[in-house]
């Protein structure tokens, strides 16, 4: 069976995200034997000696940043230890699914975070899906109502900061190395694993903790890998909402695995974010679309200049 392009790429981002969110099983599960940050540490460990692996097959035999970018590059690094820092505090602390869901708000901050940053332009039917998308937040955390969990704040806080990371992103030259600040930010975020962790202490790792941790590592690469991958198949306006098939595995796993559901409450509001999420992902491909007719637009050439994110880092 010979697969189109486009059906490549939507096969690899749902096994990106699969990838990711198996991942975020793995360190949930492990996190009631061993210390947050020693688990950040071990992992960080393993997928940073992958990853550079990876990256030298690749061709990479350099970490230079032009200079131009380093600062770019620092405001990335420390946006994504902070983020996962929040991520991984309410990741333990809350339903996998739960999670999930306001992640998924992502593309909607991203594309108002551009807008107000960077001045992107913005239609008022975009504007429009990120208001809704943001009430679909709201049901998700249900702020000042029974079911409220503090820590659905400091997951609101993991999105607001990984879409700082974004804006950084968005910011780099053509000259930066994708894979060298991918190598850099892994063992920065290892490093300030372990730094934290001579702080938090040492908890001997049994062999069931070792497998979570290297599970762990697998998966958070093999996620990277299928990001990677999809980026060089397919139409990215066709396959980037199938990112939001990881609501799906957070779903099954939170079920299967910790015994979760969502509230409907919950599952309606996961399912405005979504709903928001692949109408502004279609609005961004129709608008690209009209700057191959006219590429003079000067609307045309910032969304042409803004890459559309395919997939999260953990």
């Amino acid at each position: 069976m010979i697969l189109s392009p486009n059906l490549k790429g939507a096969l690899l981002m749902m096994g990106s995200m699969a990838a990711f969110t198996f991942n975020d099983a793995c360190v949930k599960l492990v996190a009631g034997d061993l210390p947050l940050f020693q688990i950040v540490f071990l992992r960080g460990v393993l997928t940073t000696l992958a990853i550079s692996a990876l990256a030298y097959t690749m061709g990479l035999r350099s970490l230079r940043i032009p200079a131009a970018d380093r600062w770019k590059v620092v405001g990335r690094t420390v946006a994504e230890i902070a983020s996962m820092v929040a991520f991984l505090v309410a990741l333990v602390n809350m339903p996998l699914a739960n999670v999930t869901s306001i992640l998924a708000a992502l593309p909607l901050t991203v594309t108002l975070a551009g807008a107000l940053v960077l001045r992107e332009p913005v239609g008022w039917r975009r504007l429009a899906a990120i208001l809704v998308g943001f009430a679909g937040v709201l049901l998700i955390v249900k702020p000042g109502t029974e079911g409220f969990n503090a820590y659905s704040l400091v997951a609101v806080l993991a999105v607001c900061l990984v879409t700082a990371r974004d804006l950084f992103t968005r910011q780099f030259s053509s000259e930066v190395p994708s894979m060298a600040v991918a190598v850099i930010t892994a063992a920065t975020v290892g490093a300030f694993g372990g730094l934290l962790m001579l702080w938090q202490g040492w908890e001997p790792v049994t062999p069931r903790a070792a497998g979570l941790v290297a599970g762990a590592a697998l998966f958070i690469i093999g996620g990277y890998l299928f990001s990677i991958m999809v980026m060089r198949v397919g139409e990215i306006g066709f396959v980037a909402p199938f990112r939001y098939t990881a609501l799906i595995w957070a779903l099954l796993l939170g079920w299967f695995v910790f015994g979760d559901w969502p509230l409907p409450s919950t599952l309606a509001g996961s399912a405005i974010v979504v709903a928001t999420g692949v109408f502004t992902l279609i609005r961004e491909r129709q608008v690209a679309r009209r700057k191959a007719r006219n590429p003079a637009s000067p609307t045309a050439t910032a969304v042409a200049a803004a890459p559309t994110i395919g997939a999260r880092e953990r």
